[in-house]
């Protein structure tokens, strides 16, 4: 009863991760936005047919949109959509101005986190980023082996 599912949080349903993202970049400032989407969309992504580790946002003249993004449509769809088309993000103008003037001036990448439900909107999370070098993407591997390995031995003293 009191055990909350692993892929929900309150009342979100998560549709997909970008599990690389944290490893490939430095994560910032986080936003949440609205998708403009077609039913054929929602109903695969409600399936589960989203890819979004290529994924990045840009900025144009009219708004933000998600590229990219891979939604295969559904084999028994009557009105398919293109899979890799450009998305419109849905932000307020105050975030929208935040988001170009980190992306101009601090040459910031926009990646998105994930794609999940609320309240029957499907939303994604996106990031302000930094690309990690080399290095700091093997000092990443680095801790988390070693916390790894001081878990695993935490747990071989306890049994013993």
């Amino acid at each position: 009863m009191g055990k909350k599912e692993p892929d929900k949080e309150d009342g979100e349903k998560i549709l997909v991760k970008n599990r690389r993202a944290s490893f490939d970049y430095h994560l910032e400032d986080r936003f949440e936005a609205g998708m403009v989407l077609v039913g054929s969309d929602v109903k695969s992504m409600r399936a589960g047919t989203v890819d979004i580790t290529d994924a990045w946002a840009s900025i144009e003249r009219d708004g933000i949109y998600l590229k990219n993004l891979t939604v295969q449509p559904l084999p028994h769809t009557a009105y398919p959509h293109e899979p890799r088309r450009a998305r419109k993000l849905l932000l307020h103008a105050k975030e929208i101005e935040q988001i170009k003037k980190s992306v101009d001036h601090d040459k910031k990448t926009l990646i998105p986190l994930r794609i999940y439900l609320k309240k029957g909107l499907i939303k994604t999370e996106i990031a302000l980023a930094t690309g990690k070098k080399k290095g700091d993407k093997r000092e990443a591997i680095k801790t988390r082996e070693a916390t790894r390995e001081a878990r695993s031995a935490m747990r071989r003293a306890h049994k013993g």
